[in-house]
């Protein structure tokens, strides 16, 4: 009697389920394909990716290969090309490449191409206040006091291993203006910093005891 049973229950259960798939059938098809459509999309943009990543890197590797500076527009040209395309290595190495070569004069110009990274580039944090510091460092010698705070703000207020980088920036910039007690503080802060780079730390002692000791 009870393997009667359990032999109806066993029936019963595959009848509900063959009546699902058949009661189903267009909805399931609908569903496997979008899944399908899905993967298929996915691996194809994520090849997509990898192919223009390959792409940029030969064409960046091109440009460090063949630049003279006889063909400075060329290389400027191509180089804010790869800047604008957001690449979170490539736009920042293509940027770092027109500073270190001085291809580009115009200020104005240079701080766009910087808040393009900074602003519109997916980079990770600690690669964006690099970028940061180094947009500061580069305006260090021309901007105001309230412009160069405005600048590193996003680092100083923050646990950024570039925080130390930052405050030592600021100190030398008051140093250089005469304005010594600021020059002091900023020092001061880097010392009581746990995560400051030891080399700062090292040149700010040294700053605070030979030049501002009094």
């Amino acid at each position: 009697m009870d393997e009667e049973i359990s032999i109806i229950d066993s029936n019963t259960r595959n009848e509900k389920i063959k009546n699902f798939f058949v009661n189903n059938k267009k909805n399931l098809i609908i569903t496997i394909t979008v899944i399908i459509i899905g993967l298929a999309v996915f691996f194809t943009v994520d090849e997509i990716k990898e192919r223009n990543k390959i792409k940029l890197a030969n064409k960046f590797n091109l440009i460090k290969i063949n630049y003279k500076k006889n063909q400075k527009q060329t290389t400027i040209s191509e180089l804010v090309e790869i800047i604008n395309q957001n690449d979170v290595t490539y736009s920042p190495l293509a940027l770092y490449f027109l500073l270190d070569n001085n291809l580009i004069e115009d200020r104005t110009e240079i701080n766009k191409l910087f808040d393009a990274l900074i602003k519109k580039t997916n980079l990770d944090n600690e690669i964006k206040n690099l970028i940061i510091y180094k947009k500061a460092l580069f305006n260090s010698n021309f901007v105001t006091e309230n412009n160069l705070l405005k600048i590193l703000n996003p680092i100083i207020n923050s646990e950024s291993i570039w925080k130390s980088h930052a405050l030592y920036l600021l100190a030398e910039f008051f140093y250089s203006k005469n304005e010594k007690q600021k020059a002091k503080e900023f020092f001061n802060q880097i010392l009581i910093l746990s995560n400051s780079n030891n080399d700062i730390k090292i040149e700010s002692q040294k700053r605070l005891n030979r030049d501002l000791s009094e």
